[in-house]
């Protein structure tokens, strides 16, 4: 299911046959909406900063537009929340940041701090075509996964939390908009906590670099270098991060000129 809804074939091949009726556009692209619906949507799933996409936050005048024809046509809006959601953004789901309201939400990974879990959140009319015995599931109901799921809520939702979390995530968004200044060879973009850094060269060698030097970072999609640190992570660290980033930019800019 989940491979059908991407756009990637790279990570489809060798796993269909795939469900049919899924079709996909363009983000950010204000015409090919005019294409959105067809005779027999029923549904848009997007995610409001797109994670394996190369960390690409959607433009407030797209998403806009997007959502006055979904609510137009009565479909559902499902927002993938697996990257964003879970107080990554710094709100505790991004969708919060624009102002939007998904029928649907999917989460995982920070759900569970660590613990495999994922969850479907539904909205009363949407979650009541869900009745006992609709759907099974093997692993669902996990006692330990649920109670590191609560756990993780219980953290998030603590008083002042999130506000320590926008209030740290602008400290690295001003760090890294920095880098971004000093090295014209460097786009920088994302929110909160996700970020992504897209250097002119070879992705791999400055992840290379920056694990030598204790730092350990993922890439997004082709060639972005993906920023996720956790959401506790200290003022202290962040500043590290930084100069160790600063200290990788300028030995690559030293050796190639930033080409």
């Amino acid at each position: 299911g989940s491979l059908s809804a991407t756009a990637q074939e790279h990570l489809q091949k060798g796993f269909e046959p795939l469900l049919e009726g899924f079709r996909y556009l363009p983000y950010n692209d204000m015409e090919a909406l005019n294409e959105l619906v067809g005779e027999n949507t029923i549904a848009v799933m997007l995610e409001f900063i797109q994670g394996e996409g190369g960390v690409i936050p959607a433009e407030e005048e797209w998403l806009k537009k997007l959502y006055t024809i979904v609510k137009e046509n009565g479909l559902l809006l499902i927002a993938d929340e697996v990257q964003t959601g879970m107080g990554r953004t710094g709100s505790l789901f991004a969708y919060e940041e624009y102002h939007i309201e998904p029928d649907i939400i999917t989460l995982a990974k920070g759900l569970g701090s660590g613990f495999p879990i994922g969850a479907i959140l539904a909205k009363k009319e949407v979650a009541a075509a869900f009745t006992p015995g609709t759907h099974g599931s093997t692993f669902g109901g996990n006692p330990l996964a649920t109670t590191a799921g609560l756990a993780t809520l219980k953290v998030l939702t603590r008083e002042g939390f999130l506000d320590e979390v926008k209030r740290k995530s602008q400290i690295l968004k001003e760090g890294l908009l920095q880098l971004e200044k000093k090295f014209p060879f460097l786009t920088v973009r994302g929110k909160g906590f996700l970020f992504g850094i897209q250097p002119k060269g070879d992705v791999g060698t400055f992840i290379t670099m920056a694990r030598e030097r204790g730092v350990l970072l993922l890439t997004a999609g082709s060639g972005v270098i993906r920023i996720l640190p956790p959401l506790t992570v200290t003022e202290e660290e962040i500043k590290e991060f930084l100069q160790v980033m600063e200290e990788i930019f300028a030995a690559y800019a030293l050796t190639t000129q930033g080409v």
